[in-house]
């Protein structure tokens, strides 16, 4: 059977998401496009079906609701944020992602950092050179708002034990998300244990960082939250005792509907 091309994102829906985040930053909200999608990505990747009634509030705490008053420019902007989360769940499908699991098919937000873009911001006196080469790494906010997403909704990223295997594996997905906000220093050590001391190129560390997610998803398939069990009384034939204790044949009593 082919698996089917995730959806992307449309040029348009990206320029509307980042206008609402632009705006949303001006009430107070601390969030930024790149920031955003890690946050819905981990909702995307999560063991349970987030809605955005939940995850609006998470995410731009009461921004949201100060920027958009006026019930029509609350649907518009709430349309614009599930547009992308409706991509980010299609491109974390799990039967997609089982079908092919050596096949990328996120495709994240990320602002691209290189030494020109970072030696402008510290001419311009934003930050200094080491501030710079520790925050200004592609994917760390990407990774900052993944964080942010399972530290907001705990109860749905539980922890499972590390002695386990599964417990061995999930940390190791959830690390290569992780490592995308490390500083070099710290880095350099996750690197000696992960890579055999070679430290990747960024970009290697982005693809391992997708795939740690996609492989997230695919691990609640196993260890996500079970159905409750639903209980079905036996009911009584036509002509048994109904369980009232009437006394009357079930068919003359509660069974005659």
């Amino acid at each position: 059977m082919a698996v089917s091309p995730p959806k992307e994102s449309t040029e348009a829906d990206i320029e509307a998401l980042e206008a609402l985040c632009e705006r949303l930053a001006g009430f107070g909200a601390d969030v930024s496009l790149e920031w955003v999608d890690g946050f819905m990505t981990a909702l995307a990747a999560s063991r349970r079906a987030i809605a955005l009634d939940e995850a609006v509030p998470a995410m731009f705490g009461d921004a949201f609701e100060r920027a958009c008053a006026d019930p029509e420019d609350t649907a518009q902007a709430l349309a614009t944020i599930e547009r992308r989360y409706a991509v980010l769940r299609d491109q974390l499908d799990p039967e997609m992602l089982l079908d092919e699991p050596d096949t990328m098919r996120i495709a994240p937000m990320m602002i691209a950092y290189d030494e020109a873009a970072r030696r402008e911001v510290v001419e311009g006196g934003h930050m200094t050179a080491e501030e710079a080469e520790e925050l200004l790494q592609t994917g760390a906010l990407w990774a900052e708002g993944f964080r942010a997403a399972t530290e907001a909704f705990a109860a749905d990223w539980p922890e499972p034990d590390p002695d386990t295997e599964d417990g061995q594996w999930f940390d190791d997905c959830l690390m290569r998300v992780m490592a995308l906000m490390l500083a070099p220093a710290d880095l350099q050590a996750y690197a000696a244990e992960a890579y055999d001391d070679k430290v990747p190129e960024r970009e290697e560390l982005i693809d391992e960082a997708c795939f740690g997610v996609q492989d997230l998803r695919v691990y609640w398939l196993e260890h996500g939250p079970k159905p409750e069990t639903r209980r079905v009384e036996p009911v009584p034939g036509r002509n048994d005792p109904c369980p009232c204790g009437s006394g009357k044949k079930y068919k003359k009593c509660h069974g005659a509907g």
